[in-house]
Order: structure tokens, then sequence, then C-alpha cells
């Protein structure tokens, strides 16, 4: 897969991801809404990994910078 993920972008998803995690961990979000985000919450962090976005792939978005 090509990467399309900058920087910034990845750093953004994962501090939501932990953000969500601690929300989660700490009991402020509840029931299916806290699982939904927890999900949510998992897939920031493998497209932050991967550094791709596969949302990003059809309508060719890229925050990678040019060279």
């Amino acid at each position: 897969m090509k990467k399309n993920m900058g920087t910034i972008d990845r750093l953004l998803r994962v501090v939501v991801a932990i953000v969500i995690a601690i929300l989660y961990f700490t009991h402020v979000v509840t029931g299916t809404i806290a699982l939904v985000l927890l999900a949510l919450a998992g897939i920031f962090m493998l497209t932050s990994l991967i550094s791709t976005c596969p949302l990003y792939m059809p309508f060719g978005i890229s925050t990678k910078g040019k060279k």
C-alpha cells in the first residue's frame, strides 16, 4: 500500500486514540458509544502505524509532504 499520511496526521490520530482509551478506562464513556469509540481508536492506531488511510485513497488525498 502506498503511504498517504503525514507526520502530523499520524500524531493527531494517536493522540485522539489515547484520549478515547483514557475516557474508556476511567469509565467516563460507557455502553455502546464506548465500544464504538474504542473501535475507532483501534482503527486510528492501526492506520497510524501503517501510515496509510484507506479512506484517503479513492479521493486522492495525501497529507504526506511533497518532496
